[in-house]
């Protein structure tokens, strides 16, 4: 592939949030921590705490991958890197949506792999991990439970239980025959038939097929796979557990930042509540909140505790208690040695909420890093684009924009009408002079015919358009394919096309040309043909 780039604030796809913080603006700076920066990265680094908990991580990774571990050397590897004190994490996340969703879950994991390669080049002496964090405890089953080749929806149509990672693959044959169905008769496509195939009608549980397809398709570059369902690792977050539900420490903090954040003029993602953990058994996943009688209530479950059994149940289950939006990132860096955090720039903005939080209780905040963000496509639709006299920037403008563009570009005649509105301008300007001397309170009457003229001259020129139009029916056709197959549905390519139909294309070269073309800490758009 050949790849060009554009700034983010030239698509107009992005929040204002965002691009605040890609061009370091001071009033972000005491949401952040060190700005995403190869000197941000130097400080993070010497300002990095002793992480301890390295041994029991790599024991529950061990465990988590199983067999997996003999096909994956450079995922061994990087595993047992983890008990060295200079080894560190770079970390994306993201819920298991079927069949890895749209592309940009694709691009959180290049950007992860790629950004920990680039710092070891830069500190040959340390070892930097790229980390795959499954949101395996989210129970949000209809965000996650389709996926679009080509703009075709397929559906994995069961009844949500509990969190998305313990749900049964039972049902999801029919899914699965549809998504391969599509992918046609190559090397690539039997070979991703066999992947999906493998994780999704061979594992029981929704967290080990994601496991199984992720591992497979970057096992080569050494990405961690994390479950963070897990009674060890939950080990290690029970005292934070324990403020949050019954000091309500979290709430007040997240709370008061995020109305600084809004103060200064920026949107806010999240709200905190008064507890942030949720209940979480293999057959529901409710919120816990203090009863008006002073009991905690599992909600829609009749389950109460009295603040001692609540401390016990705490003590002898934690892998029950189960974090919130605002929770979750907190236990990410307890039990990582992690130094960023790769999301998209709605997670951007929510962790930029919870900075004032990882302050109170000591907990090193990771420098925030943007995904890099694509766009994908080949020579025959890089030609017609150019034929039409556009470019990669030009095309990120709306659809109608583009087209009265074109015609203006094409016609041999002027199609607005401003100069002869300026010359009936002038005339209007004669006729109210003498209506004015005539009787003053006709100047009313003058100008409301001079508006139902303009109006006129209006739809002339609208009339005038559509029919140039007509004359270059073609090439706006073409201008309509166009932006619907590098914006399909009028969105992001990334937000909603899967991989599918790319790796079939492209296979294994897909990925390294990701890998290749992506720099994460130079924030560009990236256009792939």
């Amino acid at each position: 592939m050949k790849a060009t780039y554009i700034e983010y604030s030239e698509t107009n796809s992005f929040s204002k949030t965002l691009l605040a913080y890609l061009a370091h603006d001071e009033s972000i700076a005491p949401f952040v921590g060190n700005w995403p920066t190869l000197a941000g990265f130097e400080k993070q680094l010497k300002a990095k705490k002793n992480f301890n908990h390295r041994a029991v991580l790599v024991n529950r990774l061990k465990a988590q991958y199983g067999d997996l571990l003999h096909t994956s050397p450079a995922v061994v590897a990087h595993i047992e890197l983890l008990l060295q004190d200079n080894t560190y994490t770079i970390t994306t996340g993201h819920q298991l949506n079927v069949f890895t969703g749209p592309l940009y879950f694709i691009f959180k994991i290049m950007t992860a792999i790629r950004l920990s390669d680039d710092l070891k080049a830069k500190h040959p002496d340390q070892h930097f991990i790229p980390v795959y964090w499954m949101a395996t405890e989210d129970h949000d089953f209809e965000e996650i439970n389709h996926t679009k080749v080509y703009g075709k929806k397929i559906t994995w149509d069961t009844p949500a239980v509990s969190a998305t990672g313990r749900m049964d693959t039972d049902t999801i044959a029919e899914a699965v025959k549809q998504y391969t169905n599509i992918l046609g008769l190559s090397e690539n496509s039997a070979k991703l038939t066999h992947i999906v195939e493998t994780a999704y009608l061979k594992h029981g549980k929704l967290a080990d097929a994601t496991r199984y397809m992720v591992n497979e398709l970057f096992k080569a570059y050494g990405l961690l796979i994390v479950d963070a369902d897990d009674k060890s690792l939950k080990e290690l977050f029970k005292p934070i557990i324990k403020e949050d539900i019954l000091s309500e420490k979290s709430f007040k903090a997240i709370t008061a930042r995020s109305a600084e954040l809004e103060a200064k003029g920026f949107a806010t993602q999240v709200h905190a509540r008064e507890i942030n953990f949720f209940y979480l058994t293999d057959e529901f996943r409710e919120r816990l909140v203090l009863h008006p009688d002073g009991r905690y209530e599992v909600l829609h479950q009749h389950i109460y505790f009295t603040r001692e059994e609540l401390e016990k149940e705490i003590d002898a289950y934690p892998e029950r208690f189960s974090p919130n939006v605002v929770m979750r990132p907190m236990y990410q860096e307890i039990i990582l040695p992690n130094l960023a955090y790769i999301g998209g720039g709605a997670e951007m903005v929510y962790w930029m909420q919870l900075k004032s939080n990882f302050d109170q209780y000591q907990i090193d905040f990771p420098i925030l890093i943007p995904r890099n963000s694509a766009m994908i496509t080949d020579d025959n639709v890089a030609a017609k684009l150019f034929r039409l006299d556009l470019t990669f920037k030009s095309i990120f403008r709306s659809t109608e924009v583009l087209k009265k563009e074109y015609v203006r570009r094409h016609t041999k005649e002027r199609l607005n009408l401003n100069d002869e509105w300026m010359e009936l301008n002038s005339i209007f300007g004669k006729i109210r002079l003498r209506t004015h001397k005539i009787d003053p309170s006709l100047g009313p009457s003058t100008e409301a015919v001079k508006a139902r003229l303009k109006k006129a001259i209006n739809n002339l020129e609208k009339k005038l358009m559509k029919a140039e139009k007509r004359n270059h029916q073609h090439a706006l056709t073409d201008i309509d394919n166009v932006k619907e197959k590098l914006f399909p549905g009028g969105g992001l390519q990334e937000r909603s096309e899967n991989f599918a139909l790319l790796y079939v294309k492209y296979g294994d070269n897909l990925f390294r040309d990701l890998y290749k073309y992506f720099d994460p800490l130079d924030f560009k758009f990236t256009i792939l043909y």
